[in-house]
């Protein structure tokens, strides 16, 4: 009705939802009433012997029907959803945060929530951790159901300030009145156990009980589109109950909390895809992401001209200040993340551990550059990698003989720092696989090395080499993994889609130059908090980098790259180191 309020609107979709449970109840009990009218009459002599045929099929076909219909009713009633991964904040650990969290429910006039816990996440809402209600107490009254848990997205807190997480909080913490209303609680523990029914059956629809669990799949799928529509209004009515009733509390500050929510979200998601992700691949997890997001947030508003009136926000007090131990809590969130974007220590084994701030251009930075620098390196040394040269230029064809001769001259050479080298060996497998030549420079780690070979072409070829590369390590990994936990390791969220083969050769091209900058022009790795690893020469980020590589990659024009090396100081032949 149009002038129906919010929880009223929840209230009578709850009891549209309710009869559709007690629709599915009469429909099952059917058969059974069937049965007993006959029954009935056969005792009392109304229904003759001839319909003995048909009461005893009804009464087999009943029990069927309840016997089918008690499984999924017990299924329903003993499925749990599916629960938010959170870390669990003890009211000793925040008695401030939940200090706030009561004023503000006393205000608003609902329950207080039973518990606070953090997720990494830009985000916040109420969960309810019991699909049942308490039952009844000792003395046959109704028990007090358990008021839902308020999960708040852990950059709120380092973000926001302790005025603008109340406001933003107002609304949210409004949703547990219409949680304590006994239809709207009835009817949200009926849908939650038919979805996690319907998950139940589409996860054991294998083996002997297959059958079973297609009709219960096919009953909670019918159930739940018959509840559909009532319960995303229902929903919608709490949502609008919820603000009205908010409406009186911060109102004004809660449009600017708003805008925060925006700006925390930017901010986040650049740093987990841009100084996250790379430390997870290196088998690092930074521990205190939420304190990065005030850092990357910091420089993003400082790059886009927001700073008028920036600083006199942040000397207000910040809303990770109601919490004891801010440092651990932000430790467990962004182990958390680490677990639910990229997988946990279970999945990574016991060199996966964390890292500070401080460390990361060192102990992530520096080795993303000289693990990929040696990869490129180790293509380049494949045998067949080289680019076929013109008939006048090209070297004698090498023969097994001279091959483990060259090898055993590589071999011995002393060359500090020249990184990875072929011997004997590779160069006998050359040979005997009809190479018509071997690469130049064979073994030499130098930038002038990279840049010859893809100024004469072929970085589809090079990318697809390392493309290889990267999927056998990866699905090594994985195997290691999944022997270690004798188990499928659970699927992550997938922060980025999977690199290209041209993007995964543009990032180490670039890391072998970052290389070379280190190691002959007195660069040193560093850390952007929105775009992640950067090169730092005299103690500034060079961010034009980029293009020239990619002239390089894609076109095969060197000119520009060799530029650039130019002007930083960049000595091309001098090697450089790998790991």
């Amino acid at each position: 009705m149009a002038g129906e309020t919010g929880e009223g609107v929840a209230r009578s979709r709850a009891l549209a939802v309710l009869r559709i449970r007690s629709t599915a109840l009469a429909v099952a009990l059917l058969p059974a009433a069937a049965a007993v009218v006959l029954l009935v009459g056969g005792a009392t002599g109304r229904v003759g012997d001839s319909w003995d045929a048909l009461r005893w099929s009804v009464v087999a076909g009943a029990v069927v029907v309840l016997v089918l219909a008690g499984a999924v009713a017990a299924v329903v009633v003993r499925a749990r959803p599916a629960v938010s991964p959170t870390v669990p904040v003890a009211e000793s650990s925040a008695p401030d945060l939940y200090r706030m969290v009561h004023d503000l429910a006393v205000r608003l006039q609902v329950p207080t929530p039973s518990a606070i816990e953090l997720t990494p996440d830009c985000d916040s809402w109420l969960e309810d951790r019991r699909p049942e209600r308490a039952g009844t107490g000792r003395w046959g009254r109704p028990r007090e159901p358990l008021a839902p848990v308020l999960v708040i997205g852990s950059p709120f807190m380092w973000w926001m300030r302790v005025a603008e997480l109340r406001a933003l909080l107002a609304p949210v913490v409004a949703g547990t009145g219409p949680s304590a209303d006994p239809d709207i609680a009835a009817a949200r523990r009926f849908i939650r156990g038919l979805d996690a029914a319907a998950a139940v059956a589409a996860a054991r629809s294998r083996g002997v009980a297959r059958p079973a669990y297609a009709f219960l799949g096919w009953v909670a799928r019918l159930l739940l589109r018959g509840c559909r529509a009532h319960a995303a209004e229902m929903e919608r009515g709490v949502a609008a109950s919820a603000s009205e009733r908010a409406q009186a509390v911060d109102y004004g500050l809660r449009i600017v909390a708003q805008e925060q929510v925006g700006l925390a979200y930017a901010g986040w998601d650049r740093l987990l895809t841009r100084v996250a992700l790379p430390a997870w691949r290196m088998g690092r997890w930074p521990s205190r992401l939420d304190a990065g997001v005030v850092a990357a947030l910091t420089e993003l508003s400082r790059r886009d001209r927001l700073a008028e009136g920036f600083e006199s926000r942040l000397g207000e007090r910040p809303a990770c200040d109601l919490l004891e131990e801010p440092g651990s809590i932000d430790e467990a969130a962004s182990l958390l993340a680490a677990r639910l974007f990229h997988g946990g220590p279970e999945d990574h084994g016991p060199d996966w551990s964390p890292v500070d701030w401080d460390s990361y251009p060192e102990e992530v930075v520096d080795r993303i550059w000289r693990s990929e620098a040696a990869l490129l390196i180790r293509v380049l040394d494949e045998p067949g990698s080289a680019v076929p040269r013109p008939e006048r230029d090209r070297p004698p064809v090498v023969t097994v003989q001279t091959a483990e001769h060259a090898g055993h001259t590589a071999s011995t050479e002393s060359r500090s720092g020249a990184g990875l080298l072929m011997g004997g060996q590779a160069a006998r497998q050359a040979a005997a696989t009809g190479a018509a030549e071997l690469p130049d420079e064979l073994g030499r780690a130098t930038i002038a090395r990279v840049i010859d070979r893809l100024s004469q072409g072929g970085s589809e070829e090079l990318a697809a080499r390392i493309t290889g590369h990267v999927a056998r390590e990866e699905a090594a990994r994985d195997a290691g993994r999944i022997l270690a936990a004798g188990t499928p390791l659970a699927p992550v969220y997938q922060l980025l889609p999977p690199r290209t083969g041209r993007e995964l050769l543009t990032e180490h091209v670039t890391a072998m130059v970052c290389c070379a900058a280190v190691d002959t022009a007195g660069a040193t790795a560093g850390l952007d908090w929105l775009d992640g690893p950067a090169l730092l020469v005299n103690g500034a980020r060079r961010a034009d980098l980029a293009w020239p590589v990619l002239r390089l990659v894609e076109n095969g024009d060197a000119a520009p790259l060799r530029s650039w090396l130019t002007a930083v100081g960049v000595r091309l032949e001098k090697p450089v180191r790998l790991v």
